[in-house]
């Protein structure tokens, strides 16, 4: 099999974006896994592996659309104006850079150039415009490849968790709980670790929204009305579904080891424990997508940016993660 061509996107160049892509792929063994190609700014680079005394790292500018080098980094330049850049600062001109690069990297992928691709971090503040109205890069892949529901999966070493619902507001969760929801994340998270992760007959948990899953409709109504019923249905049909559990004493017992999947029912419910576990090789993975598309799962650190301190990790498992799904794709299990 050809090595798959990984578009990589530069994300906010005030943020640590680059620093972490190019310590990322400076580790040549990548090099004999995918062909790189960056998204985003040949002077962001130069700026970067010089300011960070990274001279080592080298690339190769694409001339023509789709013309990569197999065994280079390749970097696609997505504007041609001279764009400052501040390490650590916010700005509405780098958030536009990062959609730039953003909009390219899809638009070959869409052409057929790519086989996936990995998205560094973005700031949600200055890339928002009318071009980009979007909470973040789930929303903009779910719509950019006309797919009307995707599943946010947050992917660690045995661990996999899984959103039923993730950028909204805390006062509008449980009226986005409902029956249909819960069925369609529990088909996305079935059908993803199916068909991206090899798991033939995948067991899966169901965490409760409720403190205590609401000890049996003593706090809330949630869990008695929709989420056990749902639960309930489904396993009839023989799915290895279980729950719902206590969110806080589900990861505090270590029960998330027991399952090949976990479905949260709200963002910070899922992200905090999978972050606390798994924050420096996480990946946020987007499912249900007819494309590939990982991306590490931190955002800019403003804090962190220009100092050559930033842990490449995360980047790093994301373009591993996006590869072994791209090859599970070319060969499906039964």
């Amino acid at each position: 099999m050809d090595k798959p061509r990984i578009g990589i996107t530069l994300g906010d160049i005030n943020g640590i974006g680059p620093e972490v892509v190019i310590k990322a792929l400076s580790d040549n063994r990548i090099l004999n896994l995918i062909t790189p190609v960056i998204y985003g700014s040949s002077r962001a680079l130069s700026f970067y592996r010089k300011h960070l005394n990274l001279e080592e790292f080298n690339y190769n500018q694409v001339r023509s659309k789709g013309q990569f080098l197999p065994k280079s980094t390749n970097i696609v330049n997505c504007w041609e104006e001279v764009i400052e850049i501040n390490p650590g600062q916010a700005s509405k001109e780098t958030g536009r850079a990062a959609w730039l690069s953003l909009k390219k990297a899809v638009e070959e992928l869409k052409e057929g150039f790519l086989d996936g691709i990995v998205t560094g971090p973005i700031d949600k503040n200055t890339i928002y415009s009318n071009d980009f109205p979007f909470r973040g890069h789930t929303e903009y892949f779910t719509k950019e490849f006309n797919t009307t529901e995707s599943l946010m999966l947050l992917v660690g070493e045995d661990l996999k968790v899984g959103l039923v619902t993730d950028h909204i507001p805390i006062k509008d969760i449980s009226a986005n709980i409902t029956k249909d929801r819960l069925e369609l994340k529990i088909r996305l998270m079935e059908m993803t670790l199916k068909k991206d992760f090899g798991i033939i007959k995948p067991k899966i948990a169901i965490l409760g929204l409720n403190p205590h899953a609401s000890d049996d409709g003593l706090i809330g109504t949630e869990e008695n009305q929709i989420i056990k019923p749902v639960i309930e249905e489904v396993k009839m049909k023989g799915k290895l579904i279980y729950g719902p559990f206590p969110a806080d004493g589900f990861f505090g017992s270590g029960e998330h080891i027991k399952f090949d999947g976990i479905l949260a029912m709200y963002h910070d419910q899922g992200l905090i424990p999978f972050k606390y576990i798994a924050f420096s090789s996480g990946v946020n993975y987007t499912g249900g997508l007819p494309i590939v598309r990982t991306s590490p799962d931190h955002g800019t650190a403003y804090s962190l940016a220009g100092k050559n301190i930033a842990n490449e990790n995360s980047m790093r498992q994301a373009i591993y993660l996006a590869t072994e799904i791209i090859k599970n794709r070319q060969n499906p299990i039964n």
